[in-house]
């Protein structure tokens, strides 16, 4: 295992415990995330995200595998199950991860999931009707905001 990959390692195993300090110990301080729902530009929005969720979990559970990486990039597939908390209804999202790695930490995180797959688990029949489009994409990116930018203050 090499350093970047064993940082992964350490960066879901941290995540498995709801450990959002440990998480950001993997983080470069000019690091940037995005996935369907948000857009981070910074280290503390990252940091606030991972904090955020991770005190809001219920019945979360995440496994990890095929964690591989070189001097520069990395990837890994993870699967997080939980209750998702606006609704109460129970989700297990897979995500396929992509890294870049500068100074021995994660400086570009992308997570890739099936949106649609996604909203019919967490919000039921308008997730089964709209979660292909663009604007229920965007409804849910804008609460997730909101939610981040409330948990921030």
């Amino acid at each position: 295992m090499n350093n970047n990959e064993a940082l992964l390692h350490r960066f879901y195993t941290a995540f498995q415990q709801l450990d959002a300090k440990t998480m950001m110990t993997c983080y470069h301080d000019e690091a940037s995330f995005s996935d369907p729902v948000f857009e981070l530009k910074t280290k503390q929005e990252i940091s606030a995200m991972w904090t955020m969720l991770c005190d809001r979990a219920e019945e979360f559970e995440l496994t990890f595998e095929n964690v591989k990486s070189n001097e520069n990039t990395g990837s890994a597939n993870w699967q997080a199950a939980y209750l998702f908390s606006q609704t109460n209804r129970k989700v297990i999202n897979r995500i396929e991860a992509r890294f870049k790695f500068r100074d021995g930490l994660i400086i570009e995180h992308v997570d890739s999931f099936n949106f649609w797959r996604w909203s019919k688990q967490a919000l039921g029949i308008p997730g089964q009707v709209l979660g292909w489009t663009s604007f229920l994409k965007k409804k849910v990116q804008k609460q997730a905001r909101k939610n981040l930018d409330r948990f921030e203050k």
